[in-house]
């Protein structure tokens, strides 16, 4: 099956079950026993706000997107024409190629010799795989040009609780810190300030409805476990987004009514750094010529 986002890729690992698109190498299902644990859309639609896109070699937004480096002002392609920002990365509506396939898993490649405003070129791969119920994300970016590359990682699921109302739910975050934004530009506007006392403080979980979140989030801290763990609960289970402790940012995105559904949904984006970081340096990772870069995150059903 084929679409604006190209051949669909189907996995399946007992009754669990992910579909993953050609073009941009997004998720686009996550199912277990028919039931969903993320927002999906159909094969013959684009991913409506940003669902499961890949976002490298940056996520979330460059603010007028513009940065320098090496003392060289870089302008990249404006993807946020409302705000002037590029959002997103360079991948995401890129045509990736199957590097590896099999019954439960599969993984993309998709190779970037040049970019407007991005010098450096690269090869990045996704692998989606399913084990156990859940689905395990396996980024890698390798620099194939000559010289370092700064590099951010991101992703876009909109995790589901099943069939349970997001609005019944609440939302655990693993976060200490938000990052204050202009909210015109959605640029940064600050540094990191404490969650500690105020009504953003999800570390011990707070109900979803009445919340609206377009916000990025930091501090994350890993558990005894090494992953930092982020939740959408209702009193019979619900879903859970982990990742490795690179992954130190969360951006969390609430719209009133996610395009299909009818109903509110829940971006939960783990992000190894934040909004506009190519200006600010915050977190970038740095990759040497000829090195790679690995990640991995992922999403689980939870049962009460």
């Amino acid at each position: 099956m084929s679409g604006p986002t190209g051949e669909q890729l189907e996995i399946r690992d007992g009754d669990a079950r992910a579909v993953v698109t050609m073009v941009g190498a997004s998720l686009r299902a996550f199912e277990v026993a028919g039931v969903p644990y993320v927002e999906t859309y159909g094969a013959e639609d684009q991913p409506p706000m940003g669902a499961g896109a890949v976002l490298v070699p940056w996520p979330n937004r460059v603010g007028g997107a513009t940065w320098s480096h090496a003392g060289v002002r870089q302008q990249l392609e404006v993807t946020e024409p409302v705000r002037s920002n590029a959002i997103h990365g360079l991948v995401r509506h890129e045509p990736w190629t199957v590097a590896e396939r099999g019954d439960s898993a599969v993984t993309l490649a998709v190779e970037i010799a040049e970019a407007q405003g991005w010098p450096f070129p690269f090869r990045t791969t996704i692998g989606y795989a399913l084990d156990n119920g859940g689905l395990t994300v396996t980024h890698t970016v390798r620099n194939t040009g000559g010289e370092e590359m700064p590099l951010g990682v991101g992703t876009h699921p909109y995790p589901r609780p099943g069939t349970v109302d997001v609005d019944d739910c609440v939302l655990t975050l693993a976060a200490g810190t938000v990052l204050p934004v202009d909210q015109e530009t959605m640029v940064p506007s600050g540094k990191p300030q404490s969650l500690e006392g105020t009504d953003l403080d999800f570390r011990g979980g707070r109900a979803l409805r009445g919340v609206e979140l377009d916000t990025a989030f930091g501090g994350c801290v890993p558990g005894e476990d090494g992953l930092v763990r982020h939740s959408v609960t209702h009193p019979g289970g619900g879903v859970e987004v982990w990742a490795e402790p690179v992954f130190g940012w969360v951006q969390v995105f609430t719209p009133a009514e996610f395009p299909g559904k009818g109903a509110r949904a829940v971006a939960i984006e783990p992000m190894t750094c934040p909004p506009d970081a190519l200006n600010s340096g915050t977190d970038l990772i740095t990759v040497a010529p000829g090195d790679t870069w690995t990640g991995r995150w992922g999403i689980r059903p939870l049962h009460g």
